[in-house]
């Protein structure tokens, strides 16, 4: 058996966890109506991945929890667990048993595992399809729904029997084929439209390229030109460079000489004007002296009060003392006083109690031994609290006046020192009293001098400057070489400038050239600059490295045309193959359905014939013809699709169409045609809920015989109230409901319950 057990806990009405157990080919489920049963059945499609709540009787994912009842309280979760026998791996997956569970939580979250492990709905729904199980597909039929293959208009129902033949697999590797045909055609469209779009870009760059091949020829006069004027100017600026600097020498040479002696004459003349400043000098000295005394003064006599107040509070500390010494004017403090007063009133309160003399002699004994105790304590006790007051106010004093002591001896230390700088500055200001005329004198001459040799260097200067701008215009020139004729066009340095009779020019024959004839020849490589300029020399090699790139991207579109195009033949081809192995298969899968088709129908009317018919109808849009328009004959294609009908002959009666059979007639067509489907391409399992319920007692029986051959293909799961399908399942599971509302399990196996009564 490939299906295990199934186990429910808190799904809908399963308020505690209950277990089926599939090991025999046939297992039904039984119950009253209300009781639950159908629910095992949407257990199967609830852990198979059922996504719609409406298909599980819901509007939320909270309606499959249990909500409680009377006599047990709603759960937080609902969880099913499926189990599989995978010892024949028809499940793609490494494990002899796999177990699918799924769990609802109140918020709607869910929640899928495998073998325990968390996965996702799109892991789960994988492994099954490639088992041929599905949340809803033709092996869980629920109740009402076996008539749904009749009631379905032909499209539908070759749908129904293309999924229960295993072809959608085709179908929907042609829709996916089919979408990379419409893709690729797309992209043909996309590239023929850029290599459109390219071709005019194309076309300019070539005439680009035409004018490129014109301007080389320009550009290699260009650069004979280049190398003579760039070596002439060179040569040119290098000399006058060499000239300036040598005549710039002398005078800078003598300038430096005449600068450091009129140095000279200054410190001379400014040693004379010193006097003025050490008068100033003097006068702040004597200033600052006058200042140290007056702050010497101040503390003095700071020192003085300190000192009398440091005396008055000695003689009272003294004084102090010796009251103290004298008992007639000791102090007592009041809190030693309460204590006593305390003790005392505690030793009265204790005599009025008591009422011997004795007793309360021995109380006012103790009182005076308390009062003796007290008086003779504070003989001996000096209070010195306001002599340890005097003594801090001491101690601060005497730390102020060390404090003033230190600070005297600094400021007598000061004023000693101001007393002899006055002494050494008065000393150097009779030193300064000597005249300055010759400095003055020296002065003047080397400033007329100075003057002379700045008119010289001023000139050479103005010529430095010009032929810096002409350098300046050289470099710029040169960058321009480079960017219009290359490397060749600066590489003057080794080229020779030769006459018209060929022979080499020497250097100063270069340098005695006219510079107007440099100036025509920088005219002359202006004009061919524009000349270039004009038929876009000056980007050539963008211009054709553009061009290459352009033809090479038009090349590979055009093999990308032709790639995409072979794709698209591939493309076309595989679904010509794909509807061509959809047909066949389609129809060798219709004439095993027929066979079976026919042999169910017999077993249940007892002769006759049924099968199915591919029709073929006209494919239209909503809206897309009225009925007089459909009747006007005219040039337009028609499209067709291929549709299903069911065709029956029953053995003793003419009937033209499935809407003439009586509603048990058309419960066994359906049933006959849903276990001709799955005999032809068995499932693993299949559900039946209450399939049986139109079918009276013969027909039950021939029900009966169909479920047994099914059996041999597929796991059967019943859910049914007649006795007859009963009987034909080897474990019987009853559902029941107390008054709790909860659902519960009962089981019984027929091979045990025949050993048991026998």
């Amino acid at each position: 058996m490939l299906l295990k057990s199934l186990e429910i806990n808190g799904f809908k009405s399963f308020a505690k966890k209950g277990l089926l157990e599939f090991s025999t080919p046939i297992t039904s489920i039984v119950g009253p109506n209300g009781s639950g049963k159908s629910n095992a059945a949407e257990a199967f499609r609830f852990v198979l991945g059922e996504q719609s709540i409406k298909s599980l009787r819901g509007k939320k994912g909270e309606d499959l929890i249990f909500n409680g009842a009377a006599e047990a309280g709603r759960v937080n979760r609902a969880s099913v667990k499926l189990t599989f026998d995978n010892s024949s791996k028809f499940l793609p997956i490494d494990f002899d048993e796999v177990t699918l569970e799924r769990i609802v939580h109140r918020d709607s979250v869910n929640e899928y595992l495998i073998n325990g492990s968390a996965v996702r709905l799109k892991d789960i729904s994988e492994l099954l399809a490639s088992a041929h199980i599905g949340s809803s597909g033709h092996h869980i039929i629920s109740q009402g729904e076996a008539d749904r293959i009749l009631n379905a208009n032909t499209k539908e129902k070759r749908e129904m029997i293309e999924d229960a033949l295993g072809l959608k697999i085709y179908q929907y590797k042609k829709v996916e084929s089919e979408r990379k045909l419409e893709k690729t055609k797309e992209n043909i469209e996309k590239v023929e439209s850029l290599r459109r779009e390219l071709a005019p870009h194309i076309r300019f760059l070539r005439k680009q390229v035409e004018k490129i091949e014109k301007a080389r020829l320009l550009r290699e006069e260009l650069v004979v030109l280049y190398k003579e004027y760039l070596k002439r100017e060179s040569s040119y600026i290098t000399n006058e460079k060499e000239r300036i600097h040598k005549e710039m020498h002398a005078p800078k040479i003598e300038l430096t000489e005449l600068e450091k002696n009129l140095a000279e004459a200054k410190a001379v003349l400014e040693a004379s004007k010193t006097e003025s400043t050490k008068t100033f000098e003097l006068m702040s000295l004597e200033q600052a002296l006058r200042e140290v005394d007056t702050n010497k003064n101040e503390l003095l006599r700071e020192a003085g009060r300190i000192e009398g107040e440091v005396h008055s509070i000695e003689r009272l500390i003294r004084r102090e003392k010796e009251a103290l010494m004298r008992e007639d004017t000791k102090t007592v403090y009041l809190r030693d006083v309460e204590v006593v007063a305390k003790n005392i009133e505690g030793l009265a309160l204790e005599a009025n109690q008591v009422s011997g003399i004795e007793e309360i002699r021995s109380l006012v004994q103790k009182i005076k031994e308390e009062l003796r105790a007290f008086v003779e304590h504070n003989k001996g006790v000096v209070t010195t609290d306001e002599v340890a007051s005097y003594e801090n106010d001491l101690n601060e004093l005497q730390t102020k006046r060390n404090e003033l002591e230190d600070k005297i001896v600094s400021i007598k230390s000061d004023e000693i020192s101001f007393r002899e700088k006055i002494v050494f500055v008065k000393s150097e200001i009779d030193k300064d009293k000597e005249g300055s005329m010759e400095a003055e004198k020296n002065i003047f001459k080397i400033m007329a001098r100075q003057n002379e040799l700045f008119a010289v260097v001023s000139s050479l200067r103005g010529e430095e400057n010009r032929l810096a701008l002409e350098d300046e215009e050289l470099k710029r020139e040169l960058e321009e070489a480079r960017v219009l004729g290359g490397r060749e066009a600066v590489s003057y340095d080794e080229y020779e400038i030769k006459n018209i009779n060929g022979e080499v020019l020497s250097f100063e024959t270069i340098l005695s050239e006219n510079r107007t004839v440099q100036h025509d020849r920088r005219r002359n490589i202006e004009k061919i600059k524009i000349r270039l300029e004009e038929m876009g020399g000056g980007g050539s090699e963008e211009i054709m490295k553009e061009f290459r790139d352009a033809e090479e991207r038009d090349s590979f579109l055009a093999k990308e045309v032709i790639d995409l195009e072979q794709s698209s033949i591939s493309l076309a081809s595989l679904i010509k193959e794909l509807e061509d192995k959809l047909n066949l298969e389609f129809r060798q899968g219709i004439d095993k359905i027929n066979l079976a088709f026919t042999e169910f129908f017999k077993k249940m009317f007892g002769g006759g014939h049924a099968g199915l018919r591919v029709v073929r109808e006209i494919k239209r849009k909503r809206g897309e013809l009225s009925e007089i328009e459909e009747n006007f004959e005219g040039d337009t294609e028609e499209e067709y699709e291929e549709g299903i009908e069911i065709d029956v002959s029953h053995p003793f009666k003419k009937v033209k169409s499935l809407m003439m059979l009586s509603g048990g007639e058309r419960a066994l067509t359906s049933i006959a045609l849903l276990f001709a489907i799955s005999q032809v391409n068995p499932p693993p399992f299949i559900i039946l809920d209450e399939t049986d319920a139109a079918l009276d007692e013969a027909n039950s029986r021939k029900y009966g015989d169909m479920i047994e051959s099914l059996a041999k293909y597929s796991q059967l799961i019943l859910i049914t109230h007649n006795r007859e399908t009963m009987s034909r399942a080897g474990v019987l599971y009853g559902v029941t409901m107390g008054a709790g509302g909860a659902s519960k399990l009962l089981s019984i196996k027929f091979d045990e319950a025949v050993a048991v009564a026998k």
